[in-house]
């Protein structure tokens, strides 16, 4: 059976972020991802971890200016030197939180008229990023994410992100398969995650089309995590899902999971 990580992002949004690792180790998660560590101490996460008996699984690089519309800079000309300082910071705080993957966010594509010279700045980005995080034992991620949720940006489909992947050529760069974003762009994941299996480096879930619980909506789930155990994943499955009602509630697909 996959393990699953709890996105303390999205779930429990009724708490306080420091106070949703309590209440994820309450409901039986052993892990948790988020999106962005910086409003805390490394330290102060560390200890809610701790005293939680959690592990770190995952968070993203700084993304930019996330409060104004960016979301990610990784692609972006004129922001190589914010960008590699963003790695440092984010490989900073995995030394402290234990994780080995970190998120590198492509940014937002002005016009497809730009895509080449995005594109240059993104290999050159991600191979900077892939030797900075191989010396500290980390894998960086890319994620393809889907138009509907983040329109324009960079990175849409599955065979793009191995394809840039390839190009960079660094063992330590995979790309983060989140069922959700696949799903709304093209669909067939159970043939996506068998020819891709080999680069993908974390997975998420979420029902689809709203979001939600993953027994909530088109995905068989209980097939893909079948699946998913078949071609041998030992690596964590993030909840990245915006609760319909209580999160606790709503963990039902998970107890009778693991029942």
């Amino acid at each position: 059976m996959p393990r699953f990580a709890a996105n303390l992002s999205m779930l429990y949004p009724q708490h306080d972020f420091l106070d949703r690792f309590a209440a994820a180790a309450a409901d039986g998660f052993a892990a948790v991802e988020y999106l962005f560590p910086y409003d805390y101490s490394a330290q102060a996460l560390k200890q809610r971890l701790d005293d939680n008996g959690l592990v770190q699984v995952l968070f993203n690089a700084p993304p930019g200016d996330w409060a104004t519309g960016e979301r990610g800079i990784a692609s972006l000309p004129g922001r190589e030197a914010e960008f590699r300082g963003g790695v440092a910071r984010a490989l900073e705080y995995a030394q402290v939180l234990g994780n080995d993957r970190i998120h590198v966010m492509a940014g937002l594509l002005p016009s497809e008229a730009l895509r080449v010279a995005h594109q240059a700045v993104y290999l050159e980005n991600l191979a900077y990023a892939a030797e900075q995080a191989r010396r500290a034992g980390v894998t960086v991620l890319i994620e393809p994410i889907n138009t509907r949720d983040m329109p324009g940006f960079f990175l849409n489909r599955q065979d793009q992100a191995q394809a840039i992947v390839r190009q960079v050529g660094a063992d330590n760069l995979k790309v983060q398969f989140d069922c959700y974003h696949c799903q709304i762009v093209e669909g067939d994941l159970t043939m996506k995650l068998r020819r891709d299996f080999a680069g993908i480096g974390h997975i998420q879930i979420a029902g689809v089309p709203d979001r939600h619980e993953p027994n909530m909506g088109e995905l068989n789930y209980a097939q893909l995590f079948e699946v998913i155990d078949e071609l041998g994943y030992t690596g964590w499955i993030g909840c990245e899902y915006r609760p319909k009602g209580d999160t606790s509630e709503g963990l039902e697909w998970l107890r009778r999971i693991k029942a």
